[in-house]
């Protein structure tokens, strides 16, 4: 019983895919016209971004935050990230992007500027980087090389010992972060094929009416076919007895008019 199933899911599998390929027009025309749809909708409505990056080297031996002290060795990678996380979330801190907010001469609320900024340690370095996004190229530059003018002069405030300088400047970007035309093209294009041959294969798959004698004689074939109406308005011969009666030749009808 298990290997009729098995032979009857195979079966199935293989008319499946025999649709699909039978349609496979279709799912071509899906994936092109969803793939275009998709290019003119990241193409109009979206903005592009673009990112500047600062980077910014700590370097502490003995630190002191409020009644607390500690040392940290170069050798130390470990507490050379923890550092770096300290910083960093010095850097989100509604003082230090007020300052930032008002020298780089920005409108942007703090959760709006919060927003655009990321920064993270390279490699586990004393070296974090920090990035800013926004649609405009200029304002990314201004806004990051104004954190990386404010950014250590805040952390000693903070930190005592605190030693923190400025390894490179942003720069303007010359290519946009995102988006991706390409990339969101061929999304498009693979939602597009993955939808139409979801479709048909959901049509196929309900689709109850009996379309040939073949699909009868090969999904029953223990139950004989008694009876078969064929189609009397085709004109080809059937195997059913049914075909169109010859014409009789024009000499007949000459002779049967001279008798």
């Amino acid at each position: 019983m298990n290997e009729n199933i098995r032979t009857e899911d195979v079966i199935d599998l293989r008319e499946l895919f025999t649709v699909l390929l039978s349609k496979l027009w279709i799912i071509i025309f899906s994936a092109i016209f969803l793939g275009g749809i998709t290019f003119g909708y990241t193409k109009i409505f979206v903005d592009p971004t673009y990112q500047a990056n600062v980077l910014m080297y700590v370097n502490n031996s003995n630190l002191s935050i409020g009644s607390a002290s500690f040392s940290i060795s170069n050798a130390d990678l470990s507490a050379a990230q923890k550092l770096v996380d300290t910083y960093l979330v010095i850097l989100q801190s509604r003082k230090v992007l007020s300052e930032v907010r008002a020298q780089a001469n920005v409108d942007y609320t703090y959760d709006e500027l919060k927003e655009m900024i990321t920064a993270s340690a390279v490699d586990n370095t004393e070296v974090f980087s920090i990035t800013v996004t926004s649609t405009d190229p200029r304002e990314a530059e201004v806004i990051a090389n104004t954190i990386a003018v404010v950014l250590p002069a805040k952390i000693s405030d903070i930190v005592n010992g605190s030693d923190v300088k400025i390894v490179d400047y942003a720069v303007i970007p010359a290519e946009r972060y995102a988006p991706s035309y390409l990339k969101n093209t061929l999304i498009g294009a693979l939602a597009g094929a993955v939808i139409a041959a979801l479709l048909i294969s959901v049509v196929h798959l309900f689709d109850e009416v009996i379309h040939s004698e073949d699909y009868l004689t090969e999904t029953y074939p223990d139950i004989p076919l008694l009876a078969v109406i064929p189609d009397l308005t085709q004109e080809s011969s059937s195997s059913y007895g049914y075909r169109k009666a010859p014409a009789k030749s024009s000499k007949a009808n000459g002779g049967a008019k001279n008798g």
